[in-house]
């Protein structure tokens, strides 16, 4: 029986969380993020963008948000 293999990192930075995340992303050049929410309504989340949101628009890999 084959296994997946999954390589997981766990990366530490200082700064904007987003431009953090997005930049670890790029340089690492991740197959897929994967991110977790505050659960905010949609209305919260129109007036508030938050990092999620952020990420999944400017990463260029899949973004899984739980």
């Amino acid at each position: 029986m084959d296994f997946l293999q999954i390589n997981v990192q766990r990366v530490v930075g200082c700064g904007e969380a987003k431009d953090v995340i997005c930049g670890i992303v790029d340089k690492l050049r991740a197959d897929t993020l994967i991110m977790g929410s505050h659960g905010y309504g949609f209305i919260k989340r129109a007036l508030l963008e938050n990092v999620s949101d952020y990420c999944a628009k400017h990463v260029k890999c899949p973004v899984v948000i739980c």
